[in-house]
């Protein structure tokens, strides 16, 4: 980036006077090219980039920080500082991908590797002009392209395209939740394959760098049958490894999956693995961790999270031993199984620590007038109280006893063959969940000043507890609304994902190395 660094810095001129020695005539900053990268060897029909460590985001990791923001923690102008930097990573790998799909060989150096080892930089690059290059895991991976299995409504969309990823595939069985994607993407007729995922053939899956996959929970969730990856339906998981399989070698180099964590203990754990060994078998290493959707928003949603990542693609920033690293990102449960399981492929990635909540319960809600027809009637929300327990009823008399209005959000539930209600005031709703037969569906508590009132959640709070913006459009029933964004994933954790892992990634793995486009040739058939 010549806007944030100085041309003709020390490494450039000692980079460009080693390739000079070795007979290389290149050009200089080419402002036509993506990019405007710093050597342009026409020859070979190869850019070189030298990034300066502290402007394209690896100074972090020479000094051993944990997160880019870790990095200026102390710093009274971090925010501007991350968002610059960040804003440059984006474009590097942008310019990366815009570059491979013109057809140049593409070469990203840190400043730091030219500095300290300039001999292996030149080695690379003669090879470079060289080869007969392939495109690679690596060139795929920097495209950022992404395949959606079990696309629901489209929250993994949502949450990766503002990141730099792009959707080319999606697919879901359920026509409804098509449809609420369809509402908010107006390409989805272009990409999205409606149908079960057993008949899906693999030929109809397009090459990219991401697949993401948030199975159903229906068999492995505590609220579920519990039959495990052998059930109707968490079994889809095996009709996507199906897929991955028969793509041969254009399987994504990542993928990203996401369940609730009762897919850990499912089956005294050997669904998990046996999910872990699958993907070993395709040539994935794996890495897990789980996150609360409560750190980002005011819903207590923890969900277990896999990432498989191709053996052969070069990835610096792994560790071994995670009993070292326990954390609310990996706890002792998911530490001890990751011990406990050394015949499974691990590549564990150090991760930074997950943030605190900014928001309550109350920010989420809807301002609807106390005479609004969502508000149940009298009798009904009386029933509602008298099905509490005595414990949550003394609650809710505190409640309406307050001269404030305050807020709570309760599910029913069979207890001892009764149906009851169960209050939760602690400033964040339950976990959202499908209303199948009408118990998944999350009431909301207001008392106060001697009254009280009751209603469901309505679509739009149950899309703000998913961290969705308020420009996606929610035209479907309630009921349909509702299934769609309780079977959906958290917006705010995903993107968390993507800044923290997916991106960074990206990042490390176009360093370093050459990538050749689709169509490279040795330097030997390359005109002028």
């Amino acid at each position: 980036m010549r806007r944030v660094k100085s041309c003709d810095t020390t490494p450039e001129l000692l980079f460009r006077k080693a390739l000079w020695a070795k007979g290389v005539r290149y050009k200089l900053h080419e402002s036509g090219l993506p990019g405007r990268p710093d050597i342009v060897i026409p020859k070979a029909r190869l850019v070189v980039f030298i990034d300066g460590d502290f402007w394209h985001g690896n100074q972090w990791r020479k000094r051993g920080h944990e997160s880019l923001e870790a990095q200026f923690v102390a710093s009274s102008n971090a925010e501007y500082w991350v968002g610059k930097i960040e804003g440059n990573m984006q474009r590097d790998r942008r310019n990366t991908a815009e570059l491979l799909a013109q057809g140049w060989r593409t070469l990203r150096f840190w400043e730091s590797e030219v500095a300290t080892n300039p001999d292996r930089c030149v080695r690379v690059t003669l090879r470079a002009m060289a080869a007969r290059g392939q495109p690679s895991l690596a060139a795929r991976l920097s495209e950022r392209t992404v395949v959606e299995f079990f696309a629901g409504i489209g929250l993994m969309r949502v949450a990766l395209e503002p990141k730099g990823w792009k959707v080319v595939f999606a697919n879901d069985i359920d026509p409804e939740k098509r449809q609420m994607y369809r509402d908010n993407f107006p390409d989805c007729d272009e990409h999205f394959h409606l149908g079960d995922i057993h008949a899906l053939s693999s030929e109809q899956v397009p090459s990219a760098s991401l697949a993401t996959a948030s199975f159903p929970c229906n068999d492995l969730s505590v609220a579920g049958s519990m039959s495990g990856l052998n059930g109707k339906q968490s079994g889809a998981f095996w009709g996507m490894i199906r897929v991955l399989r028969e793509m041969d070698d254009r399987k994504p180099p990542i993928v990203l999956l996401e369940n609730v964590v009762g897919w850990l203990k499912s089956r005294e754990g050997d669904d998990f693995a046996d999910s872990l060994r699958a993907l070993n078998g395709l040539g994935y290493t794996c890495d897990t961790f789980m996150i609360d959707a409560a750190h980002f928003v005011p819903q207590s949603r923890p969900r277990l999270f896999v990432v498989g990542i191709l053996d052969e693609v070069p990835v610096p920033h792994a560790y071994g031993n995670p009993a070292f690293h326990q954390s609310r990102l990996r706890p002792k449960s998911l530490t001890d199984f990751i011990i406990q399981h050394p015949d499974i492929d691990w590549r564990i990635r150090a991760l930074p620590s997950l943030p605190s909540r900014a928001s309550e319960l109350t920010d989420i809600l809807e301002d609807l007038p106390d005479d609004s027809p969502e508000w149940w009637s009298a009798e009904r929300a009386a029933y509602f109280l008298n099905q509490m327990s005595e414990r949550h009823s003394r609650i809710a008399r505190l409640m309406i006893r307050d001269g404030n209005y305050t807020y709570g959000t309760a599910f029913r539930r069979v207890r001892h063959g009764k149906s009851m209600a169960e209050l939760r005031v602690d400033g964040i709703a339950g976990c959202l969940r499908t209303p199948r037969g009408g118990s998944g569906r999350q009431i909301l508590f207001k008392a106060g000043r001697g009254r009280y009132f009751v209603r469901l959640l309505t679509p739009r709070e149950c899309a703000r507890l998913q961290g969705v913006p308020d420009s996606f459009k929610i035209d479907a029933p309630l009921n349909q609304a509702l299934f769609g964004f309780g079977d959906a994933v958290c917006v705010p954790a995903i993107e968390w994902i993507a800044d923290n892992y997916l991106n960074p990634l990206v990042t490390e793995v176009i360093h370093g190395q050459a990538l050749y486009p689709g169509n490279a040739e040795p330097a030997s058939k390359v005109t002028q």
